[in-house]
């Protein structure tokens, strides 16, 4: 049985960890309302422009399809890995590490390369996997100018043939308790086709100053914005995580510490009482001799 001094020790490291975890807690929380503020404006901006590019490729010339919707045989694709450059965030880092090792297994027979936004994205494939590029460094300075310089850079290894097809892998922001893993495919975009009467009333527009130079600007600016939104998805979400593993372990430190008071209180009545024993003992003794 450990004694009451290693008891003590014990209860005051605890207590010590549950003020860290909960002052982590409080930063996360503060943090979280900037960064869901955040990606609850960008996701309508988000949506429109996709929809603004269906409607106008809806009716444009099928040989003037943009470089960045040109299907090819698929030889290599590259991920683009969401995470964060710190843990502490419960199965925010590992579940898209394990939705990642998913798509390997998924696309054994071609060349895969990870780009690593976040340093455990980049810790997790360094040694196993051929890493395109780490950009972790996107966090020092967010905004949507660093992540577009990123995003360029891809765009261009697509458009030169580097890569066939592009996903980006990150945590979508449901809630503060609530994170999915998504896998999105970047390039080539995706052109879904409308109905024909949809697309007559939803395409009358006049296009100023025509329709093949305003697809040439809205496609990148929207390949920029899905992967500005992801980054925004994924920072929101581990805030969220890291918010909800603290306040876990800020509670289960709590009883811990409850179940260890308890014992140091039975063990410091034991204690008393086998002196108490001892001092009647010796008295006896001495009455007896």
């Amino acid at each position: 049985m450990a004694n009451l001094k290693e008891i003590r020790g014990r209860i005051t490291s605890i207590s010590s960890t549950m003020q860290i975890t909960r002052a982590m807690k409080m930063v996360s929380a503060a943090k979280l309302k900037k960064a869901q503020d955040a990606i609850v404006m960008l996701r309508p901006y988000s949506e429109k422009l996709q929809e603004l590019i269906q409607n106008v490729n809806s009716s444009s010339d099928p040989d003037q399809i943009s470089v960045y919707a040109q299907k090819r045989e698929v030889k290599r694709i590259l991920f683009i890995a969401v995470t964060s450059n710190r843990g502490l965030a419960g199965a925010f880092n590992s579940s898209i590490v394990k939705e990642l090792n998913i798509q390997f297994q998924n696309k054994a027979q071609y060349e895969v390369e990870v780009l690593s936004i976040g340093k455990k994205a980049y810790d997790a494939v360094r040694k196993t996997r051929t890493v395109y590029s780490n950009e972790s460094s996107v966090f020092d300075n967010l905004n949507f100018d660093t992540v577009s310089n990123v995003t360029e850079t891809v765009m261009a290894s697509f458009r030169e043939g580097k890569f066939d097809e592009v996903y980006v892998i990150y945590n979508k922001f449901v809630n503060a308790a609530t994170q999915e893993v998504t896998t999105e495919q970047l390039l080539p975009i995706t052109m879904p086709e409308a109905d024909t009467a949809e697309a007559q009333v939803e395409t009358d527009y006049i296009f100023e100053p025509n329709r093949a130079e305003i697809l040439d600007n809205l496609i990148p600016k929207s390949i920029k914005t899905q992967v500005f939104k992801a980054v925004l998805d994924s920072v929101a979400s581990e805030h969220g995580a890291r918010m909800t593993a603290m306040h876990k372990a800020t509670d289960n430190a709590e009883a811990l510490r409850n179940d260890l008071r308890i014992f140091y209180n039975k063990a410091r009545q034991a204690a008393i009482t086998n002196e108490i024993l001892e001092i009647v003992s010796g008295a006896e003794a001495l009455k007896n001799s």
